[in-house]
């Protein structure tokens, strides 16, 4: 499924931060940031990576929850929380694009804008794109591109996992 740029990137972005160790460090968080191209890009501080990790910790009940009207109440509060005026951009080479927070804003405000504004457009399309790995004890969370739509975990070793737990369970 493609979604635009903010649905599609941002809402992966968000995912990943979700999905990012607590006590991870600000190398670790850059880097989450540089992996998914997100511009412009700065090396952040020990203080903004522990903000990150706090926002997606908010983030998360919106990937885990499985009701709709949960789900637009909590990306309501948090679209609240970094609501401004959208702008048209055309930094870093890129073609105009919107955005949901002053350019010069600071980098944390920024992507807390970045990532509500993409979970919300998935949302707005598809709420049963956002999920969580169907394997027990995983958690890890994903946004649903499939073409179908029916992702059930995080990754293909997941899967298998838990396929290769069933076959042996039906032949024991």
């Amino acid at each position: 499924m493609h979604f635009n740029p903010y649905g599609g990137m941002a809402a992966e972005l968000a995912a990943a931060l979700v999905n990012a160790d607590p006590g991870a460090s600000p190398a670790v968080i850059t880097e989450i940031l540089r992996a998914h191209d997100y511009r412009p890009f700065q090396t952040l501080e020990a203080d903004q990576a522990a903000e990150l990790l706090r926002w997606a910790h908010r983030l998360r009940p919106i990937f885990v929850g499985a009701d709709l009207d949960r789900r637009v109440e909590v990306i309501n509060e948090l679209l609240a929380a970094t609501a401004s005026q959208p702008h048209v951009s055309r930094h870093d080479g890129r073609a105009p694009h919107l955005h949901f927070s002053r350019e010069r804003a600071p980098v944390v405000d920024r992507l807390k804008a970045y990532t509500a504004t993409g979970i919300a457009h998935v949302i707005c399309q598809d709420h049963t794109r956002l999920g969580v790995c169907d394997r027990s004890g995983c958690g890890v969370v994903f946004v649903d591109t499939s073409r179908n739509g029916r992702r059930r975990f995080c990754a293909v070793r997941c899967a298998n996992r838990v396929y290769v737990a069933d076959h042996r369970s039906r032949h024991a």
